[in-house]
């Protein structure tokens, strides 16, 4: 990302760019030098084991190559802040850490329940997104489920009715998401026409998409159901909405402690 920044403050510059990420030993760093070697250039380098970094730079000076550490003026910077020595230990940043895995766990369990699918599971979800298609329920999922939230979602339609388990759900926070009829036609018209198909269906109509919507915002209603209206909002903007609601009911209702 340095050297992209550099980069663009030079005119038509014909550079490519080699990545090596990860490297932890010298033999590494030896395989890595020569394809240096073939392909010689600028040598940016975030290095901090002192032998490794030495060895970079005694071979770069070898082949008459500049060679740049760029993490140096920061963690120098950081140091006389913080009043205390960095620990040169490598790859901290890409520690794999408990909050890791449990955004890989919601990310699955995510994907696995888009659009109504094994609704069986949804009690275990921590957020359950309904609404009418096109309502950016599949996008606000995949963003919250980025953030470490098992999140389900299900299409209100109305000849087909979501199943009984959506009514009795406990554990997960349900959401329902509404837009603008005019909105969600515009957006389910611009579908269709990207998937070459008609754009003049009953999917569009406007009196049918009016009342697929006050159909959903009444079941939502009848619930007691948060709603988000996501006609002028981003799906972050939408996600950390969901997000507020969901915290603010757990400082509500926390979970009971545990007694050994």
């Amino acid at each position: 990302m340095i050297a992209k920044a550099a980069l663009a403050q030079f005119d038509d510059a014909g550079v490519i760019r080699h990545f090596w990420p990860m490297v932890r030993s010298q033999q590494h760093l030896d395989r890595i030098m020569a394809e240096i070697s073939a392909n010689p250039g600028l040598v940016l380098f975030t290095l901090v084991n002192a032998d490794t970094r030495a060895r970079l730079e005694e071979r770069c000076r070898a082949l008459g190559l500049p060679a740049v550490p760029a993490l140096d003026a920061v963690t120098d910077a950081l140091e006389g802040m913080l009043g205390q020595e960095a620990k040169a230990r490598p790859g901290r940043q890409h520690v794999m850490d408990e909050a890791y895995f449990a955004r890989v766990e919601a990310i699955q369990f995510t994907i696995a329940h888009d659009d109504g699918v094994l609704w069986e599971d949804w009690e275990e979800a921590d957020i359950v997104l309904a609404g009418v298609s096109r309502s950016s329920k599949t996008p606000t999922s995949i963003y919250l489920a980025n953030r470490g939230y098992k999140t389900a979602n299900i299409p209100i339609v109305v000849e087909s009715p979501p199943p009984e388990a959506l009514y009795g759900l406990r554990h997960p926070l349900v959401v329902g998401l509404t837009t603008a009829p005019e909105r969600l036609i515009q957006v389910r018209r611009n579908r269709l026409l990207s998937l070459g198909q008609a754009p003049e269906t009953a999917y569009v109509d406007n009196e049918r998409v009016t009342k697929e919507v006050q159909y959903a915002r009444r079941m939502f209603a009848d619930n007691g159901w948060p709603v988000i209206d996501v006609t002028r909002r981003s799906i972050e903007e939408t996600a950390a909405a969901i997000i507020n609601l969901y915290n603010e009911r757990e400082a509500a209702d926390p979970a009971p402690a545990s007694i050994a």
